[in-house]
């Protein structure tokens, strides 16, 4: 059994902020996760209605590059990333428990556009979504031990 679960496509799309789970944030639905990434990059509420009306997250993620960036952006990006996870897995019970059941695998998001940040492309890079999904994974796992309940 291979240890590392390479890339979010087939059966391991679910671990993609393209795919479809709604998250909840300020009493905003957004579609995916990419979406509410993109919109909380901007302070304005009229940005976000703009990433709302996206139909698909590739479009949301391209209206992102036209926002009004907050200035801390650079600050605050891994945070906002790691609560926009928490909140699509504790909002999702079904896909909370595909994620435990990746155990001990690392996870990494193998892409073949470059993005060396929030992944690894040819063999290189940061693999930031990686990390905060193994790290959601951990806080998943201890509070179910602790409570044998899922986070809501």
């Amino acid at each position: 059994m291979e240890d590392i679960i390479k890339d979010f496509q087939g059966e391991n799309r679910f671990l993609s902020n393209f795919f479809e789970a709604p998250v909840r944030i300020n009493n905003k639905i957004f579609p995916t996760s990419e979406h509410a990434f993109q919109a909380l990059k901007s302070w304005h509420e009229d940005d976000w209605d703009k990433i709302l009306k996206c139909e698909t997250a590739g479009r949301a993620k391209r209206a992102g590059r036209k926002l009004r960036i907050r200035e801390d952006w650079e600050e605050v990006k891994l945070k906002i990333m790691k609560e926009i996870i928490r909140r699509k897995f504790s909002q999702h019970p079904d896909l909370a428990d595909k994620l435990v059941a990746t155990e001990q695998k690392e996870l990494q998001e193998g892409n073949n556009w470059g993005d060396t940040f929030w992944g690894i492309s040819n063999g290189k890079g940061q693999n930031n979504l990686g990390i905060i999904l193994m790290e959601v994974r951990e806080e998943l796992v201890r509070f179910r031990h602790r409570t044998n309940l899922w986070p809501v």
